[in-house]
């Protein structure tokens, strides 16, 4: 692609995202807003919600384990519905680009393409 556009003289701007820990980053609310924009019940919005409400982990270590604490964000590690989800979120920020030309994903690997340099940011 960057040689297609070099012999035309035009800029390709590349932006190279990892996504492997974004399973236990992806906000709550963000999820929210995605399966809504994707048009998705709001009874399945809130049910989806609901199982995430007072989700709580320990951390294990060689001195025994932590005492329970609550996890706010993030999607569930093993959940089924998880990779769904996350597939859902990213679709639906894709979508809200403007400006952007074209992303490639591979595994946990996201690669967005566009012909500006321009910021976006979505709120």
């Amino acid at each position: 692609m960057q040689e297609k556009y070099g012999c035309k003289g035009k800029m390709l701007y590349f932006s190279f995202v990892d996504l492997e820990k974004a399973f236990d980053r992806v906000p709550r609310e963000v999820t929210r807003w995605a399966l809504r924009k994707a048009g998705v019940d709001d009874w399945l919005v809130k049910a989806v919600m609901v199982m995430n409400e007072g989700a709580q982990t320990v951390v294990t270590t060689t001195e025994g384990d932590s005492k329970a604490f609550n996890v706010k964000v993030g999607l569930h590690q093993g959940s089924v519905l998880s990779p769904l989800l996350f597939v859902i979120v990213m679709e639906i920020i894709s979508r809200e680009q403007a400006g952007l030309r074209l992303e490639l994903l591979y595994a946990d690997d996201l690669i967005l393409m566009a012909e500006s340099g321009e910021v976006y940011v979505i709120r």
